[in-house]
């Protein structure tokens, strides 16, 4: 018996079941990495409220020295995804270990420069002379589980590289339980105070990290593949990263110019932007998933020599990602009386957040868009190009947001320079997509 010919919709069906297999473990793993603080807050936050101010300034510097390494993650879920492809395991294997070598080597550099300025850099963020002591304290400790972190970040991306996003679910879960539970055994049954709550978390960290090292070298040893630092090939790891660390810088200064004209606005409207920037970030999480997943096929495909199948693939996870907007668009207009309510009781903070949610609910389709071609040219290995259009995002954002102080407008007008934001990142994306100069061929880029 002959078999049936594939057709468009068989083709369709196989490529959702492929989309939805990475993407939903990918946003389990996603949602429970903001968990960590979270749990760290819980904790801490019962020591008494100079602690859990201690708490945030630190946690804000180490969120942020890890999202500044996330390129360790993106590159190396490219380079190995093309390997993947390529059909050569021995060296999709030997691209993510030059990618845990470059972990390795910055993790090492940042903590020998927090342990001597971690009390420098804790008052330059403002911290009380009461809360600085014990922000210092947990910086000067969680410093120790930075290079854990950054091997996390790469791992994933080899693990993701090779189209396994459970695994990172498993262990993010994993360690998020262990997580809770040291914190709370040291904060209190061994009295550590708020140091318990950074030994707990590092403690973690690196176990997490000893978990994916773990998968890693298994699967070395099975391909033949070398453990050994290339310099060469962390070399090119560096290099692969440099234009998407541009592009997180820019994207981080946009963040901070919108949070500093909201606070320019009053406290109302700064209170009111927190708590939709919360939401904005849940939201992203939902997107940023179908963008792995994203990482992950395209580049198989390019590696495979097969550009009508990345096309292909970029085209419906772009359907996926504007039908992905729109739900989630609507869930927050449905929700606001609901969601609101969880974050505070001052009738003000609500009334200033529900027009500037309704901004933020407009926006979701253009997010789901550029979240997903943000993922497509990952996957591509497109740093170069991603690095110049965030920053021309950039330049076009902040005399926009800056023109909101002037003209007035109040948090909504905020919120439609975030969506102006949005909407020109849609467009170089989309130009490049369009373009089709992203497609290219082989095992390398």
């Amino acid at each position: 018996m002959t078999q049936a010919p594939a057709t468009p919709q068989t083709g369709r069906r196989q490529r959702d079941r492929e989309i939805v297999a990475l993407a939903v473990p990918a946003f389990g793993a996603l949602v429970a990495e903001p968990l960590f603080v979270m749990a760290d807050s819980a904790i801490v936050g019962h020591l008494g409220t100079v602690q859990l101010a201690g708490l945030g300034v630190a946690s804000a510097l180490l969120t942020t020295a890890v999202s500044v390494f996330v390129f360790l993650a993106y590159a190396t879920t490219a380079a190995v995804a093309r390997r993947v492809g390529a059909g050569d395991l021995k060296a999709a294997i030997r691209q993510g270990m030059d990618g845990i070598w470059l972990a390795l080597i910055l993790g090492s550099a940042v903590i020998a420069l927090v342990l001597p300025l971690a009390h420098g850099i804790v008052h330059l963020l403002g911290a009380s002379t009461t809360a600085a002591p014990y922000a210092t304290t947990y910086l000067r400790i969680s410093a120790f589980g930075i290079p854990a972190m950054l091997i996390v970040l790469a791992a994933t991306g080899v693990l993701r590289g090779l189209q396994d996003t459970k695994t990172p679910l498993y262990v993010a879960v994993a360690g998020f339980v262990a997580n809770a539970a040291l914190n709370a055994g040291l904060v209190y049954g061994a009295g550590l105070g708020i140091a318990g709550s950074a030994w707990g978390t590092v403690i973690a960290q690196c176990a997490m990290a000893a978990v994916y090292l773990h998968v890693v070298l298994r699967g070395a040893r099975r391909h033949g593949a070398s453990l050994r630092p290339d310099a060469a090939g962390i070399r090119a790891s560096a290099q692969a990263g440099v234009p998407l660390l541009v592009r997180t810088l820019s994207l981080r200064a946009i963040l901070m110019i919108a949070t500093a004209v909201a606070a320019h606005l009053g406290d109302a409207d700064i209170a009111a932007h927190q708590i939709i920037l919360s939401l904005w970030s849940l939201l992203a999480f939902a997107l940023d998933a179908i963008a792995i997943a994203g990482q992950a096929i395209i580049g198989r495909h390019l590696g495979a020599n097969d550009a009508q199948g990345a096309r292909e693939a970029c085209r419906r996870m772009v359907q996926w990602g504007i039908a992905t907007g729109v739900v989630l668009g609507l869930l927050v207009v449905v929700a606001r009386p609901l969601f609101l309510p969880l974050f505070t009781t001052d009738s003000g903070v609500k009334d200033t957040a529900v027009s500037a949610l309704l901004m933020v609910a407009l926006s979701q389709p253009i997010c789901g868009v550029v979240f997903v071609l943000d993922g497509v040219l990952m996957g591509a290995g497109d740093g170069p190009y991603l690095a110049w259009a965030m920053v021309v995002t950039l330049a076009v954002f902040a005399p926009a947001a800056l023109f909101v102080t002037v003209l007035g407008g109040g948090l909504t007008a905020v919120w439609a320079a975030m969506t102006l934001m949005m909407t020109v990142r849609m467009l170089t994306l989309w130009l490049r997509a369009r373009s089709g100069h992203w497609i290219v061929t082989g095992a390398t880029r």
